[in-house]
């Protein structure tokens, strides 16, 4: 019995991580109906470039300082090119569809992916947390819980919540649901939709950074492990509900205990569980088990 509990635990802790990954990818469906198809890449570009980042400054097995100072850059950088990226690239290749959007961010998951080898090569990297990546917290009944993994779950609840209320009761909110409802109603509103979704992949995509440091922290990441992450959040998305925050942040913690389960098995099924799963959703409720409801 106590072997299963920690299975499960560590599946909702892993399924935190996946949905750091997924918040994002449904923060911009839902405003845009855009699936960023290089979504995964910008994961690993974020954590390349905090692995970079920290190597300048000297790395972090002396001081937390470096990798602190890397993050709280990487965040408005990553804010400002998601701006950039959508109000001069993505917004042009919106419309009824989705085929053109797809096709520029799939050309931008090449460039990253082939960037990311050319400057790292293929090795695996990450992150020196020092005694971080391994302290725990312990549990009743012998079990313990990782500090950081730990830590990822709360930022991941964190940022479901704060996304949840950002839309619920806020301006900008209310505009990224009046855009996402009828952008030419809201137009005629006042609202510049162009803008708006600017600023919806600007968000996404520090959500992202968030999510490329903490893999990096948490385990090795290579410059060709974008489309797997991509899967997972695309995976937990549609488990969850396509545009809930919230059916996102389950469909992640349920594919996470999946793939737990499927490695207390097997060290070689856990993935393979999770995929069944997902098709096990998309059979018996193919919107997702909370889909976004419009009002």
């Amino acid at each position: 019995m106590t072997a299963w509990l920690d299975v499960l635990i560590q599946g909702m802790l892993l399924g935190g991580l996946y949905a750091l990954f997924a918040l994002g990818l449904s923060l911009m469906f839902g405003v845009m109906r855009l699936t960023n198809v290089a979504h995964g890449d910008i994961v690993v570009l974020a954590a390349f470039a905090a692995i970079a980042g920290v190597s300048a400054l000297g790395g972090t097995s002396g001081s937390p300082w470096p990798l602190v100072g890397v993050s709280l850059l990487l965040l408005p950088l990553a804010f400002g090119s998601g701006y950039v990226l959508q109000r001069h690239v993505l917004n042009g290749t919106l419309g009824r569809d989705p085929l053109p959007s797809m096709v520029v961010t799939f050309g931008l998951s090449i460039v990253v992916q082939n960037a990311l080898l050319q400057a790292f090569s293929a090795d695996p990297r990450a992150l020196d947390v020092g005694e971080l990546a391994i302290s725990s917290l312990p549990l009743p009944g012998g079990l313990a819980v990782g500090t950081l993994p730990l830590a990822t779950f709360v930022i991941s609840l964190a940022a479901t919540l704060g996304l949840q209320m950002l839309f619920g009761r806020t301006a900008l909110g209310r505009s990224f649901r009046a855009v996402s409802d009828d952008r030419e109603v809201a137009e005629l509103m006042g609202l510049d939709a162009r803008r708006v979704y600017a600023l919806a992949t600007a968000l996404a995509f520090t959500l992202v950074a968030v999510a490329g440091v903490l893999q990096a922290m948490r385990t090795t990441v290579s410059p060709g492990d974008g489309p797997l992450l991509l899967l997972f959040a695309f995976e937990s998305v549609i488990i969850g509900g396509m545009g809930s925050f919230w059916g996102t942040l389950v469909g992640a913690l349920l594919l996470g205990v999946t793939q737990q389960i499927g490695f207390q098995f097997d060290p070689g099924w856990g993935i393979w569980f999770g995929h069944l799963v997902f098709l096990a959703v998309l059979v018996v409720r193919p919107r997702g088990l909370f889909p976004k409801t419009r009002g």
